[in-house]
């Protein structure tokens, strides 16, 4: 019969007295196996036998979680006469029948035992009912500070679930009344007990205590735990802390499932696990020594049966009865003690357990173990592998290291993208011990147990062990059927790792891939792997005419991308060999083996693991060139939605982009994808928070359509907002109704609304720097719904939101909603309104600046985007001020001191403001695949001479969202590049292969500049500008190029590289273009400026610096020339300018102008040159201030 049946019925046919007993069992959890049924029966049998001993007629309240101490008579009379009492019942006179626990006869207890000495009760000791002590009356009795008592009584489970005695170990007993350990050596201090009191279990068995003392126990933490009037029991097996004892101590017991943690006053002290009872996580290596010591000191004196014995060769005692009893020996008896050197000769390995308990919670445990490929690196240099497998549903990651201490790291990597993916945390990781893991302050922090082997018993962690002998063994069987070198087996290593989670186990009859992600796999497109292939190339890389495919070798799926990967073997012009592309878009024939094996890329020494093959060397790939897209042939069908994905360059250079065990989901396109996503908690959220706001505006009011109207659609939008460190800093979800469906002169008329200039924003960042102005940064929630609707326009209701009972109905609009033409004008219009009404000004200049200063000089400067905006004040008290009269108007988030602002990191310090977008460029690098690129010092080779393009034609959208992306560098905090980003932009209609390579040319240097930034020391406080021309750099057109800069508070704040738009004819005359473009930059400059109250004295003219003679001298002429009349315009507005002061011209060396790397490419000590005469500097990583380099 099954053992699990047998005590269901055993438990079925206890009697009634037993039914709460029987209520308990059933509701435990897990199985009972008859061995711990029994040990239950015992225990609840002692607390009935307990529970019938009374006092003065009386029952004693108990529980089966609680045991009582019965306490003795004391040597010495009148002291702590502390009696076991009940609740005296007086109107009783009938007897107890009782045993006594000293002598075994019925009728009487211990204390009146005549028997022997100590029976008696002292003259000065209390009777049943002369006790006043509160706590004697509640039936629980706490251990007396001195030792002088006779029984006391702990929890009969220590006894009975362990059979093996344990010196070291300390293990919390809830239901013993007092501390107990049967080892002298732990003791601090120890005081002997000679009264023969005796230690009660639950299972009525006793036994003496020999002393009374102090314990001090050490946990792993390094918290430390003294314990106080520990009983010194050599007899009982194993050592433990009472419960009880701890809780009225003051400290705090947590006890979860599987875990134990101990703390006092929210301090934490300690943890322990469950083995059974909990076991403390000690730190116990010092009391070892003490142990092994003590074992050593026995005698050495053999009595008859230690003898023969030793005699006999020390054969088992078994045998040595035997021959007594066939007359061989003497006749004796054994002394009960095992022989020493048996012992330690003849010590074997405990068997293990084997492991029926699993655990069924994903993350609840996880396995993990390194395994060492040193003599056979693969791809990339890799030499390890490391394995997490989740305990509950066998779903495994794989990662490939260079060296073991990347393991731990891999292991943090894995933490993070789990529990975000499932919303829980893990609970315990178990390994081996060796030593890649050990951060006991990591794991402390973050709650995690973690479980380590015995050494050298790797069967403890079976669970990993035996996963990587399975992978181990696909992989040779997938080399040798392929017929690849050893030095693909980190590939075969990862492609195994991805079948297995979607392979059942004998013990899931589901896979572990449906387990872990709650979906059933799809195994249709699944190739055998190393087979042969020819490969499409991507759109950019296809030629007119010529091949249009590469040979290549499968080696595996990306595990976050609907394609395939391969290993090229037979490279073109365009993809080099030894290169790991990406792509969907394969045909693998018959799925061919290989008759010759391909080498890898990187050196591959001889291994006894795999066999042996030549060393190799590695081959760089050629830059990635896209091309136009050409039809290709049929390949696998991947459904509807899937879109190609093609990367190129060694393995080290696109590993970011498969890691193998990490999901990075694009945000939801649709709301139903949203609610299907594994994120559907953290949208639902963003949608309510997106509607409770559009409530709280009244934005719209259900009504009937009226006839001969048509409602709007609207449509969720949903977008995770990252931080600058790349982490998600929230879950965003908004309203949008489709306002491109609404017709002009009907649904709307007007829709202009301005914005803050970036020049705007980095001249009020100069000024901050210059008068030292507190910036603070506040957003505006939902700002589209604040505006006042004025036309008639109908909606559907929303996506989720449609309301029962009215689904007939659609939304009357009340306010602005996002998505239509005239929301942002609206939303502007009403923040004018507002502001202006609590005494700002508006700056005609920039209609985005508000302005509001008093007479003392006090005041703030609200620099507004849509509906991000930067406050700048002279105090904290003013910036206050402004932030609560705007959340008082508007639904407002304080986002404190500014950080980031479009995209732009402010870093403040005591050398000024540097402004830097060090991770758009990285996250930029990332999106081209540029990340491993080479840096190199120049933005824009000066020998090269772009052309217009006559041959084969690169992918022009590729191209453009290249220079799209650069450009925003180039405006925001980058004057570096500007000439480079101008130039080539004039390309982006019929983009060539040069134009390319050109602009890879400005991602590596964007590689070795990323953490470059633009600074305002806040000196000098003088607004100056530079101008400079290139005549005729255009050969095509004969164009000529311009540029200008100005700086304020010693940062560069405007700057520019433009093509003329007219042919000039001399040097002089492109000079003076640019001239008059610096003119009326400058003039809008001095007009922003002085409408901003902190300019103190009257603003003086602002100076251009040009490095053309001949370009002042017509400057400053009033002689009209015939030669030059197509300028006539540009020089009646700069002679204009000069007589009114706003600018005046002055003479600079051209080695001095800092815009004449606005205007062509330089070498590289020019290029860093103008960089620092610009400010822009390399940041510094530790004090965060701008450092030249």
């Amino acid at each position: 019969m099954d053992e699990s049946i047998s005590v269901s019925s055993i438990i079925d046919k206890l009697p009634p007295s037993w039914k709460d007993f029987k209520n308990n069992l059933k509701h435990k959890k897990g199985e009972l196996t008859l061995v711990e049924l029994g040990s239950h029966f015992q225990i609840e049998q002692s607390i009935r036998d307990m529970e019938k001993v009374s006092v003065g007629g009386t029952k004693t309240v108990t529980g089966s979680s609680v045991n009582m101490v019965e306490e003795g008579e004391f040597s010495k009379a009148g002291k702590g006469k502390r009696k076991f009492h009940g609740n005296n019942n007086k109107g009783s006179n009938k007897k107890p029948k009782v045993t006594c626990w000293k002598c075994g006869k019925p009728g009487h207890f211990k204390r009146d035992c005549r028997s022997g000495k100590g029976g008696g009760k002292g003259k000065n000791e209390a009777g049943p009912s002369g006790s006043k002590d509160p706590g004697k009356q509640s039936g629980l009795f706490l251990v007396p500070t001195d030792h002088s008592v006779e029984n006391y009584c702990v929890s009969m489970i220590s006894e009975s679930f362990y059979v093996q005695d344990d010196d070291v170990s300390w293990w919390v007993d809830s239901g013993a009344t007092c501390h107990v350990c049967r080892n002298l050596q732990w003791f601090k201090d120890f005081k002997p007990i000679e009264d023969g009191s005796l230690l009660k279990m639950g299972n009525v068995a006793t036994e003496p205590i020999k002393g009374l003392g102090s314990v001090n126990l050490v946990f792993n933490s390094g918290n430390s735990l003294l314990l106080c009037n520990v009983l010194y029991v050599p007899g009982i097996r194993k050592n433990l802390v009472s419960g009880i004892v701890l809780n009225n101590c003051g400290y705090k017991q947590v006890m979860e499932s599987d875990k134990y943690i101990l703390s006092k006053h929210g301090t934490f002290v300690g943890f322990g696990y469950l083995n059974g009872m909990f076991k403390l996580s000690l730190d116990v290596s010092f009391v070892n020594n003490s142990v092994c010591m003590a074992s050593t000191s026995s005698s050495n004196n053999c009595g008859k049966s230690e003898l023969w014995h030793a005699r006999l060769g020390h054969v088992h005692y078994k045998r040595m009865r035997d021959m007594s009893k066939m007359s061989l020996i003497p006749v004796f008896e054994l002394n009960g003690e095992k022989c020493k050197t048996c012992m330690l000769t003849k010590i074997t390995r405990q068997p293990f357990a084997k492991n029926i308990n699993r655990d069924t919670k994903v993350l609840e445990l996880v396995h993990s173990d390194l395994c060492d490929f040193h003599s056979t690196p693969s791809l990339g240099n890799k030499k390890y592998v490391v394995t997490f497998i989740d305990d509950a549903t066998r779903y495994c990651y794989v990662y490939l290291c260079h060296t073991k201490d990347e393991a731990f790291e891999k292991f943090k990597i894995y933490k993070q993208e789990v529990e975000l993916y499932h919303g829980v945390k893990i609970k315990t990781l178990r390994t081996d011990r060796g030593g890649e893991y050990y951060d006991p302050v990591y794991f402390q922090s973050t709650g995690i147990i973690h479980q380590t082997t015995a050494p050298y018993t790797p069967q403890q962690n079976g669970v990993s062990e035996r996963k990587n002998r399975t992978l181990k063994e696909m992989v040779n069987s997938m080399l040798t059927y392929s017929g690849l070198s050893e030095g693909f087996w980190g590939e075969a290593m990862l492609t195994a790792c991805y079948l297995l989670n979607r392979v059942p186990n004998k013990r899931n009859k589901l896979t572990p891939y449906e387990l872990w992600h709650k979906k059933v796999p799809k195994l249709s497109y699944l190739i055998i792997w190393g087979c042969r292939a020819v490969v499409r190339l991507t759109d950019p890389k296809i030629n007119n005419i010529g091949q249009r495919g590469i040979d290549c070798v499968f080696i595996g799926y990306p595990e976050n991308s609907k394609c395939y990967r391969f290993y090229v073997i037979e490279p073109n012009d365009y993809v080099s060999v030894h290169s790991v592309i990406e792509s969907r878009d394969a045909d693998f024939g018959n799925e061919d083996r290989f008759t010759s094996v391909p080498k890898p890329t990187d050196t591959i020494a001889s291994s006894s693991n795999f066999g042996t093959s030549d060393q190799v060397t590695v081959s760089p790939p050629e830059p990635t060139v896209p091309r136009r897209s050409v039809r290709a042939r049929k390949a696998k069908s991947f459904g509807d939605d899937f879109q190609l994905y093609l990367v190129e360059g060694s393995r080290n250079e696109i590993e970011f982009q498969y890691q193998y065990c990490f999901n990075v989901d694009e945000d939801p396109r649709t709301y139903s994808e949203a609610m299907a996503s594994r994120d559907a908690a953290f949208w639902k959220e963003a949608i309510q928070d997106e509607i409770d706001s559009i409530m709280q505006n009244h934005t719209w009011n259900l009504s009937d359509l009226p006839p001969g109207c048509k409602p709007l659609n609207s449509k969720w939008i949903f977008k995770r907002k990252i931080k600058v460190d790349g982490s998600i800093d929230k879950y965003k979800a908004r309203l949008v109704i489709q306002g491109f469906r609404q017709k002009e002169g009907i649904d709307f008329f007007d829709t202009y609304a301005p914005v803050a200039r970036i020049t705007t924003i980095r001249l009020l960042l100069a000024l901050a720097a210059i008068h030292n102005l507190v910036i603070h940064q506040m957003d505006v929630k939902t700002a589209f719904l604040n505006g006042e609707l004025n036309e008639e326009i109908y909606m559907k209701q929303p996506e989720g939101f449609v309301i029962s009972a009215n689904e007939n109905k659609v939304c009357k609009l009340v306010k602005y909603l996002y998505g239509l033409k005239q929301a942002p004008k609206q939303w502007h219009q009403k923040f004018d309104d507002v502001v202006l009404s609590n005494g700002f000004s508006l700056n005609q200049a920039d209609k985005c600046v508000y302005i509001k200063f008093d007479i003392s000089g006090k005041g703030v400067i609200i620099c507004l985007y849509v509906d991000d905006m930067l406050i700048f004040g002279t105090d904290q008290d003013e910036i206050d001020k402004t932030k609560e009269f705007l959340s008082s108007k508007f639904d407002m988030k304080d986002m404190g001191e500014a950080d980031v602002i479009l995209g732009i990191k402010i870093i403040r310090g005591e050398h000024g403001i540097t402004i830097s977008q060090s991770h758009y460029i990285e996250k930029m690098l990332n999106k081209f695949n540029m990340k491993d690129c080479s840096p190199i010092g120049t933005p824009m080779d000066p020998t090269v001479k772009l052309m217009p393009n006559k041959g084969v034609t690169v992918n022009q959208l590729e191209y453009s969202r290249a220079i799209g992306s650069l450009m925003y560098a180039m405006l925001s905090t980058r004057p570096d590049i500007a000439f480079a980003i101008g130039k080539l932009s004039r390309y982006t209609h019929n983009p060539g292969l040069i134009h390319w390579q050109a602009i890879n040319r400005v991602f590596k240097y964007l590689k070795g500049t990323m953490d470059y930034g633009l600074t305002y020391s806040g000196f000098p406080s003088v607004l100056e500008g530079y101008s400079d021309a290139s005549w005729i750099t255009n050969k095509e057109d004969h164009s000529s190029t311009s540029g200008w800069v100005f700086l304020l508070g010693g940062g560069a704040i405007c700057w520019a590289s433009k093509k003329q738009t007219c042919i000039t004819a001399s040097t002089m005359e492109s000079e003076f273009v640019a001239l008059a473009a610096a003119g009326k930059e400058a003039e809008w400059l001095r007009n922003l400026i002085y409408e901003i109250p902190l300019w103190h004295r009257q603003i003086s003219s602002i100076s251009i610096r040009c490095d053309s003679q001949a370009t002042l001298a017509k400057a400053y002429s009033e002689v009209y020339n015939g030669k030059s009349r197509h300028l006539g315009v540009r020089h009646s507005m700069i002679r204009d300018l000069i007589t009114n002061g706003v600018i005046s011209v002055v003479f600079v060396k051209t080695q001095c102008n800092l815009a004449d790397h606005l205007t062509k490419g330089l070498n590289k000590d020019l290029v860093k040159g103008s960089a620092i005469g610009v400010k822009v500097y390399q940041k510094s990583l530790i004090s965060r201030y701008p450092i030249p380099i």
